[in-house]
């Protein structure tokens, strides 16, 4: 009995020692060089051109490419995109007036593109635009605008 009492002694003081001994380190915050990222989304549908005429054809695409027009032109925007997914694509026209921009129109539309598209927008007044300095800014949702300016003579 003396050798079972002392063989289970040594066996609970191997356990004593065991469970005692190191343990085991959580693991480490990964650095940035371990660190991986995963890339940002595509950006969807980008603004690639803004063409600016007083007429348009079937294909949405400015005929007559200007940056001039005269007081009772309409003045076509023609908005090439790339990319794909459905996108709002925003356009803001203003007047150069005392130094500030003054809104003169806002428009938007959707589109589901698949590829390189072409979209229209314009803007008339029948009254005759006034002299000086115009801008337009095409945006589409998220990303940046694309800005065209002209003039009215």
């Amino acid at each position: 009995m003396k050798t079972t009492l002392a063989t289970i002694a040594a066996f609970a003081l191997a356990l004593t020692i065991t469970g005692c001994g190191k343990k085991e380190e959580p693991p480490k915050p990964k650095t940035a060089e371990q660190t991986t990222t995963t890339p940002a989304p595509a950006a969807g549908v980008t603004v690639t051109a803004i063409t600016l005429g007083s007429g348009i054809g079937p294909q949405k695409q400015v005929v007559n490419p200007a940056t001039s027009f005269a007081r009772n032109d309409t003045i076509y925007a023609s908005v090439d995109t790339n990319g794909s997914g459905n996108s709002t694509l925003n356009a803001k026209w203003t007047y150069r007036a005392n130094g500030q921009d003054v809104p003169v129109r806002e428009d938007s539309q959707t589109v589901n593109a698949t590829g390189p598209a072409t979209s229209e927008f314009h803007v008339s007044k029948p009254d005759g635009w006034p002299a000086g300095d115009y801008k337009v800014e095409i945006s589409s949702s998220g990303n940046p605008p694309a800005t065209r300016t002209f003039t009215v003579r």
